[in-house]
């Protein structure tokens, strides 16, 4: 790159990056009646975007396919600040807030490949913990190119029954890594849902799997395609990526929480961890699981005191319910979540995973 585009990307990066931010933090904070205030706590941040963005026009053609990759990002950045005060100034519908918030991972899909080549992009795709870690950032960015790491799509990307996937980019075949599957609430994609666990998996050393229903949410009802879809899943990753057996975990949010436990709980079930986060729960659901599968198995229940579509005391008796039928249960009540998800207890989640290896 030449001066000028140095200097661009100083200018275009950091507000680009802090809107990111934005996003995220409203999206975890998001509760029907604080909206409003939510907006106004992160102010206008996309407003510094539109002069460094316009900027990009005039960068080479032998930069096309960067410069690509930061107009999309801006694009459905600024896109998704329109939609969500088109939202709140029209009263605050929730179905609106949630598909504005549809554009934060689209955004996040169209910068990450340019995490290889820009250190500040490759500290944004961490968590913050690690966001200062110079040795795993040298080695993600020493990590050779190859074709079964990195983010790939099975299938058209967000439709039915397709898979978004993550290997990190310092992969290798000389140990075994644990696999987190990553259920998309109601309406939701796993071409959506990734960019949820993507940063903590890149940070962690975790392979990442985020599939798509094959129906409008999974199927908590009638028919069950999912469950073997996802158990041919599981095999298919296993078959080309070395996985710990032990260290195979089923996770989701809402929709997806709820079919972590109609799934994760039969006896057949290729996974040796629960955490379904914000999720339903009825009592028979532990009733009617298998005794040895209940037995100790080891299941993270997240739920937030705020949430306005599944209310908390569901959590509350899940806890109960699996602990009576022997289950090995770890319970967090989070004060100030309401129905979204807490990015920041996938750390958490993945230490608890990760104690199956010393365990």
């Amino acid at each position: 790159m030449d001066d000028r585009q140095v200097e661009d990307l100083g200018r275009l990066l950091p507000p680009l990056l802090g809107a990111l931010e934005a996003l995220g933090f409203i999206a975890r904070h998001l509760h029907p009646p604080d909206l409003p205030a939510v907006l106004e706590a992160v102010g206008q941040p996309e407003t510094a975007l539109s002069e460094p963005r316009a900027r990009l026009a005039g960068w080479p053609e032998t930069d096309a396919a960067a410069r690509a990759c930061l107009e999309a990002a801006c694009d459905h950045t600024l896109s998704a600040f329109a939609a969500l005060r088109a939202a709140a100034e029209a009263g605050g519908d929730m179905g609106e807030v949630y598909r504005a918030l549809r554009g934060a991972p689209r955004a996040q899909e169209a910068l990450y490949p340019l995490a290889g080549s820009l250190a500040p992009v490759s500290r944004f795709f961490l968590e913050p913990a690690k966001r200062d870690d110079a040795e795993l950032i040298e080695r993600l960015a020493a990590a050779p190119v190859r074709d079964d790491t990195g983010v790939m799509q099975v299938g058209e990307p967000g439709a039915r029954g397709s898979v978004s996937l993550y290997v990190p980019e310092d992969y290798d075949d000389g140990r075994d890594w644990p696999l987190v599957v990553a259920l998309h609430g109601g309406a939701g994609s796993g071409r959506s849902f990734l960019w949820s666990w993507l940063r903590d998996a890149r940070a962690r050393g975790a392979i990442l799997a985020a599939p798509t229903a094959l129906g409008q949410t999974w199927a908590l009802a009638g028919p069950d395609p999912d469950t073997p879809n996802l158990a041919r899943l599981v095999a298919a990753i296993r078959e080309r990526w070395r996985i710990d057996p032990g260290r195979i975990l089923l996770t989701g949010m809402s929709d997806g929480g709820t079919f972590s436990y109609v799934t994760g709980l039969e006896p057949a079930s290729p996974f040796t961890h629960l955490a379904p986060i914000a999720a339903a729960f009825h009592p028979m659901l532990a009733a009617m699981a298998d005794p040895e599968r209940l037995n100790g198995l080891p299941i993270h229940v997240a739920h937030g005191a705020l949430d306005w579509m599944f209310p908390v005391e569901m959590a509350r008796e899940a806890q109960a319910a699996l602990a009576a039928a022997g289950a090995d249960v770890t319970y967090r009540e989070i004060a100030d979540l309401s129905h979204t998800y807490p990015r920041e207890l996938n750390p958490e989640i993945l230490a608890w995973l990760n104690r199956a290896r010393a365990g």
